[in-house]
C-alpha cells in the first residue's frame, strides 16, 4: 500500500492528503474495506493518531488528526466553535449561481423521519463554467458543469453533497445524492467513476499557539495562472496514495473548455479572512 501524502507536521498536529474510496476509521457500517487513514498513518509515522473531523469516504483531500489527547480536545472545540474555515471543490451538474448561501436544515440520513432536523449552513460560489456539445439528457442539446467553491459553516454528515442537490447542482459521482444516468455519462468521459469532492484546504487555530495554520491539499486555485500546483512531496521515495486523486483533478482543470469566472479569485482573496459565521451565530 503506497505511503499517504503528509502536507503539514509537528510535534502536536499530523496533516494528509485522504484519497478517494479511503475510510478515516474502521466502521461496521463498511467491513469490506481495508484502507483506513488512522491505521495506516499510525504505522507509517509509528505513533498513534487522533481524528478531530471526517471525510466521506469518497472525498479526497486535506485531513487533519492531532498527535495527543490535548491537541485532540483542542482542535475538536475549534471545529465546535466554528473557528475553522473549510473549503472545498466540486464538480457538479449544470451551471450553478455566482454566489449562495445555503440555509436548510438536515436531518441526519439514519435518522427516522420524524427525527428533528439540524441547522445547516454552506456558502457557495461558481468558479468556473463548462458546456460540452453532447447530450448526457435527451431532453438538452448540450450537457453544462461548473467548478463550485463550497464552505460549509455548520458540520452535519454530507452537508455539501446534501445542499447542492438542494439547489438542483448535485455533485457528479454522487451515488447517493446524484443523478446515475448523468454519473455514467461523466464517468465514461472521465476515466471511471468517482465523487468530484475535494477538500481543499483547511485554515484552523494551532492547538498549543493558537496560530492559523492554513493547510492546502496541494492544488492551486483553479483558474489561476497555474491552475493546479506539483504534487505534494513523496514519501519514502514512492509515488502517494493520493497521487491518482491529484492526477484526475489537474485532466479537470486542464483538458477542459472551462470559462473561469471572477468568482475564484475574489473568493481566494477571502480566504484569509474570520471565517463566517452561520446564521443566528454571529
Amino acid at each position: 500500500m503506497p505511503p499517504l501524502a503528509i502536507l503539514q507536521r509537528d510535534e502536536h498536529i499530523v496533516a494528509v492528503h485522504k484519497p478517494a474510496g479511503w475510510l478515516v476509521h474502521r466502521t461496521g457500517l463498511d467491513a469490506g474495506e481495508t484502507r483506513f487513514v488512522m491505521q495506516a498513518l499510525r504505522d507509517q509515522i509509528g505513533q498513534h493518531v487522533y481524528p478531530v473531523h471526517r471525510l466521506d469516504k469518497g472525498t479526497c483531500g486535506v485531513l487533519l488528526m492531532a498527535l495527543h489527547p490535548a491537541a485532540a480536545r483542542a482542535l475538536s472545540q475549534s471545529f465546535e466553535r466554528h473557528a475553522v474555515r473549510k473549503h472545498y471543490l466540486a464538480l457538479v451538474r449544470g451551471w450553478a449561481p455566482d454566489a449562495a448561501e445555503v440555509d436548510h436544515p438536515l436531518r441526519p440520513d439514519d435518522a427516522p423521519p420524524d427525527a428533528p432536523v439540524q441547522s445547516a449552513h454552506t456558502c457557495l460560489h461558481c468558479l468556473a463554467q463548462l458546456e460540452l456539445p453532447e447530450a448526457a439528457d435527451p431532453r438538452f442539446a448540450t450537457t453544462r458543469a461548473s467548478l463550485v467553491h463550497a464552505e460549509p459553516t455548520t458540520g452535519r454528515r454530507h452537508q455539501i453533497r446534501r445542499h447542492l442537490k438542494h439547489i438542483a447542482h448535485p455533485i457528479i459521482g454522487d451515488a447517493t445524492h446524484g443523478k446515475g444516468p448523468l454519473n455514467r455519462w461523466w464517468a465514461q468521459r472521465l476515466g471511471g467513476q468517482r465523487l468530484w469532492l475535494h477538500a481543499w484546504r483547511l485554515q484552523v487555530p494551532h492547538p498549543v499557539t493558537g496560530e492559523t495554520l492554513v493547510i492546502d491539499s496541494g492544488l492551486r486555485w483553479p483558474g489561476s495562472a497555474q491552475p493546479f500546483a506539483a504534487q505534494p512531496p513523496q514519501a519514502c521515495g514512492h509515488p502517494p496514495a493520493d497521487a491518482a486523486d491529484l492526477q484526475d483533478w489537474q485532466a479537470l482543470c486542464r483538458q477542459w473548455p472551462w470559462r473561469f469566472s471572477q468568482a475564484g479569485a475574489a473568493a481566494d482573496a477571502a480566504h484569509s479572512g474570520p471565517p463566517p459565521s452561520p446564521p443566528g451565530q454571529g
